[in-house]
């Protein structure tokens, strides 16, 4: 939502897909909102999907500017129990994200992976959660290979391939999450400016790579989570005794 806002607000004329109806009630409003008129249903497990979905948008402005790829998915039971219990799956984000930019490739264009979450997190301590987040990193750093090894490919055909690895949100995706809670806590207090970010901060960020002031920018992961991956320092998800939210020693 927050980058759909942002290119809009730049001038992007944009289209949407989804799966289900489920998310066709939640994904209609947000393209009414924005004036857009190009939504259609895609299925990215099915190969004729894609290659429909992209004649279409070819059919409707015959080129794309750009890409924005921001999918995951994985059973609810795969993501139950220790971590070496069970193979750790990697997201459908990961497998799709490929693919994208082969289908009607923006002509010079930048394609854009978001994903929220680090590869490379330091993780809480025990439970579930700390299972549940290391299956999402071991995909989230398979993701970010990919972006690194697009750019490359297609870097000669002059298109920008970049990665968005956002602080956590209280998004849809977010509330199959156990605890997420605590993990927004955590990461409040582990991030250099001791806040979390918010959707539009991450649609803001978007915008820039999607745009021509980031034309020299490819192959990177732009992390966009308050300064949490560099500067942490909380390696807990507890409080301390006192009650202060500043980082544990």
């Amino acid at each position: 939502m927050g980058v759909a806002r942002a290119c809009h607000r730049e001038g992007a004329e944009l289209g949407f897909n989804y799966l289900g109806e489920a998310l066709k009630k939640r994904v209609h409003p947000l393209a009414e909102s924005i004036r857009s008129s190009f939504v259609e249903p895609l299925d990215v497990a099915d190969d004729a999907q894609i290659d429909d979905f992209f004649s279409k948008a070819e059919a409707r402005w015959g080129r794309l500017d750009f890409i924005v790829h921001s999918i995951a998915f994985a059973n609810r039971e795969s993501l139950i129990g220790h971590f070496r219990d069970t193979r750790a799956p990697i997201s459908i984000s990961r497998w799709t994200f490929p693919h994208t930019p082969s289908s009607p490739a923006p002509a010079g264009g930048p394609v854009d992976g978001t994903g929220g979450g680090h590869g490379d997190d330091e993780l809480p301590r025990g439970g579930a959660l700390r299972a549940e987040l290391q299956r999402d990193g071991v995909a989230k750093a398979a993701l970010e290979a990919a972006t690194r090894y697009l750019a490359y490919d297609l870097g000669r055909e002059g298109i920008r391939v970049n990665a968005v690895s956002a602080g956590p949100i209280r998004t849809l995706a977010a509330s199959g999450v156990g605890d997420f809670r605590r993990l927004m806590e955590k990461s409040a207090r582990g991030a250099l400016l001791r806040r979390n970010v918010t959707q539009d901060e991450v649609g803001n960020a978007t915008a820039y790579l999607l745009s021509d002031w980031a034309s020299g920018v490819t192959g990177e992961v732009h992390y966009v989570d308050a300064g949490f991956n560099i500067g942490g320092g909380d390696p807990g998800i507890e409080p301390a005794a006192s009650g202060s939210t500043s980082p544990s020693s």
